[in-house]
């Protein structure tokens, strides 16, 4: 089959033919059709995001495909069925605390590290093998709509915090990183799952007002001063009510003087979830204080991607219409033309775009 292959770190794809997956006990063989290209995947590949990968690889977290082959375990899989490829792969002899590793892109940790021995190779490529718990069914869809169906993946994330906060309908969200990429995908879900209310900061009126156009009067925009204190402030009185649960999703450039600001405006016995990258590149920690968590009763939860339903879930929020994929815009390439898209999608990687590779 065809593959973009990297081969080390620093050095561009390579686009090469390359053995077809063996289907083994517990697995499933898909034809990709569509797969998204990461905003940030040029810094995995440089080295600069210092994820651990066993080269050479296929990189490529999941994506949308039709089955191929099935092994003896799935019983609801059928050789032609769409499926979301889910890229979270969970060890599967601890089911307490699993090692996780993302197929195709990073695995922290020697037992992941395992896993990616294994489930190395992603959907950069016209082919891939996937767990069979990680291949998650769509229903009838087209080919052309492979390629928005790619937003499940940036979706999800968000979706998975928001599920360990236990979001209920009706409740008051604000969004650390409303104007990013994963950051606007969060606004759209909490508006999914039911919040009455989202509280967008950012320091871009331009994507500010692009997320009001898009969701109406539930979101509430704040512009960020860059005052700590103040931004606290403002976040916290754009709320009509007290903020039930803060989900910060900011990159690892960010200060942790903004992560603070936002996280500080959740209500006495309100829910915290970090997803974000604050510190992950070096720096400060995050410094909260101590009587104000414990005398409010605060709910800190770190959270990294999401649970094994997730994604069965999400899809059916979006086959209820509840969240609409076509406010994302997508850009195509084949691949051969892998390394242009991973180019593509550093310069084009805010709110409600995609970039996806279509093998």
């Amino acid at each position: 089959m065809k593959a973009a292959v990297l081969k080390s770190l620093g050095s561009p794809l390579v686009i090469e033919n390359a053995p077809e997956p063996v289907l083994g006990t517990g697995e499933v063989i898909v034809d990709v059709v569509a797969t998204r290209v990461l905003s940030y995947m040029n810094e995995v590949f440089s080295g600069a995001r210092n994820y651990a990968l066993d080269l050479p690889i296929i990189p490529g977290p999941g994506g949308i495909g039709r089955v191929r082959a099935i092994g003896p375990d799935a019983t609801k899989l059928s050789v032609g069925d769409w499926v979301f490829c889910d890229p979270t792969v969970r060890s599967r002899d601890d089911a307490a605390a699993p090692d996780i590793a993302l197929q195709g892109l990073t695995a922290p940790g020697a037992g992941a590290m395992r896993l990616q021995q294994h489930f190395r190779h992603g959907s950069f490529a016209e082919q891939m093998r996937v767990p069979t718990e990680n291949v998650k069914r769509l229903g009838t869809i087209t080919p052309e709509d492979a390629t928005r169906w790619c937003a499940l993946g940036t979706l999800l994330v968000p979706y998975g915090g928001f599920l360990a906060a236990n979001l209920q309908p009706g409740e008051t969200v604000l969004v650390s990183g409303a104007t990013g990429n994963f950051g606007s995908a969060a606004v759209s879900v909490a508006l999914a799952m039911g919040a009455a209310c989202v509280v967008a900061p950012g320091r871009n009126d331009k994507i500010l007002a692009d997320l009001v156009r898009r969701f109406g009067d539930r979101v509430k925009p704040v512009r960020l001063s860059g005052n700590e204190d103040d931004d606290r402030e403002s976040m916290k009185r754009a709320a009509p009510v007290p903020i039930d649960c803060v989900l910060d999703i900011m990159p690892p450039s960010v200060s942790t003087n903004v992560v603070r600001a936002a996280i500080m405006t959740v209500r006495a016995y309100g829910r915290v979830v970090l997803m974000g990258g604050v510190g992950m590149a070096g720096g400060a920690g995050l410094e909260l204080p101590y009587p104000w968590i414990m005398r409010n009763c605060i709910s800190i939860h770190g959270v990294w991607m999401y649970p094994p339903d997730a994604a069965s879930r999400l899809i059916a929020l979006v086959r209820a219409g509840l969240l609409r994929l076509e406010e994302y815009e997508a850009t195509a390439f084949d691949l051969d033309h892998a390394n242009e898209a991973v180019d593509h999608a550093a310069a084009n990687g805010g709110p409600f775009k995609l970039t996806v590779i279509r093998p």
